[in-house]
């Protein structure tokens, strides 16, 4: 199928893009990687009534290290990101979750900014924002706010963002010494989306757990923290136990609609076995296994 008839622009800078969005308003649509809009778009999911293209907007491509933060300008490539020795050093768990990103094509058109204002409730990128705590800077006509993930994403396909308001950086803090990580999820086939997925991140400290970070997606219509399963391995400290007893608190807490990919009890279940299997892979690299 084809997309409806829409405008189209290709700004060169922010302030140009931001012009644009104020003339046309909620009928504008940005385009990013286009890995979901421009399917949208063609099944007539989606029709703006004017397109805005930021990939040839150089200002919003980069990655820096700031103060323990890495900052990523939210026209990055995913497969700039899969590649980046700073990115597997400094935040192993972006690294892990974005080889799980669709396909190799996927992965060289799209970008950060693109996953999370797209916001698809079974996407890795928003899952491990969530898990991290990242902070999204939003630029509009009165300037930046930073909105933090709990607060970014509010339903399904649908942020914080205005309708004047562009995504321009994504911020992340580092890993912390001591600590590990894992990415887990289930798919039907390799590069589908998940049909659950948890992303962990703890930090070992002798026989407990000082930090653990959990988040879970496909289980509801945004991405979810996990923090009565974080509170378990805080308190129990580190053990099996610990871990069996988060994992279950996980499969509790969630309340994951059936639809014909997975009935709600077999997505508690796969939050319950990928809460484990995240959980003891993150504590062995914390532990250094």
């Amino acid at each position: 199928m084809k997309p409806s008839p829409f405008d189209y622009h290709d700004p060169t800078t922010i302030d140009e893009a931001l012009e644009l969005l104020r003339r046309y308003g909620p009928e504008a649509k940005i385009l990013a990687g286009g890995q979901s809009l421009i399917a949208l778009m063609n099944f007539r999911l989606s029709a703006p009534a004017a397109l805005i293209d930021l990939n040839r907007v150089a200002e919003l491509s980069y990655l820096r290290q700031e103060n323990g933060t890495l900052r990523f300008g939210s026209m990055l490539r995913q497969r700039t990101i899969e590649f980046s020795p700073v990115v597997l050093q400094r935040l192993p768990l972006l690294a892990e979750a974005t080889r799980l990103v669709g396909h190799l094509p996927t992965r060289t058109r799209g970008t950060i900014g693109g996953s999370l204002a797209h916001a698809d409730p079974a996407a890795e990128y928003p899952t491990v924002i969530t898990a991290l705590d990242g902070e999204l800077v939003l630029r509009g006509s009165l300037g930046d706010r930073v909105v933090g993930a709990h607060d970014f994403f509010q339903g399904v396909m649908s942020t914080a963002l205005g309708p004047d308001e562009i995504l321009v950086e994504v911020r992340l803090a580092e890993a912390p010494p001591n600590s590990g990580c894992a990415f887990e999820e289930f798919s039907r086939r390799h590069g589908d989306f998940a049909i659950v997925a948890v992303a962990a991140m703890v930090v070992v400290d002798g026989a407990r757990y000082r930090v653990a970070r959990l988040a879970a997606a496909g289980v509801g219509p945004t991405p979810m923290r996990l923090r009565a399963a974080e509170e378990i391995l805080e308190r129990e400290g580190l053990s099996e136990r610990a871990i069996n007893d988060a994992a279950t608190s996980a499969a509790e807490i969630v309340e994951p609609a059936g639809d014909l990919h997975a009935s709600a009890d077999f997505r508690r279940h796969l939050t319950r076995v990928l809460t484990r299997r995240a959980l003891a892979r993150a504590t062995d690299r914390a532990r250094g296994k």
